[in-house]
């Protein structure tokens, strides 16, 4: 980088210097804010958390209906048995 020769080049370096230092400092403050980082970090974890939770109430819901299905399965095949049965008595009768 050459120096600047007239102001208006001095002005603009010492501008865009500003600029970039602003920048820094804004990006340091960033960094320095522990509470809003871990604050952050919080909600990140919360958010992960509750997906997890409703990704294993969506999976206990199913083996629930699963678990509660079967009996009902049994019972309906219990009672088809049951009704072939009769059928089978009476046109013996």
């Amino acid at each position: 980088m050459t120096a600047p020769e007239t102001v208006p080049e001095i002005q603009r370096e010492i501008e865009q210097t500003r600029e970039r230092l602003g920048q820094t400092v804004e990006q340091l403050a960033a960094k320095a804010d522990v509470k809003a980082r871990a604050q952050a970090k919080a909600d990140e974890m919360r958010a992960r958390a509750q997906a997890k939770a409703a990704e294993l109430s969506s999976r206990v819901t199913q083996s629930e209906m699963v678990q509660y299905r079967w009996p009902l399965a049994v019972t309906g095949a219990g009672l088809v048995a049951i009704a072939a049965g009769l059928i089978w008595r009476q046109r013996e009768n």
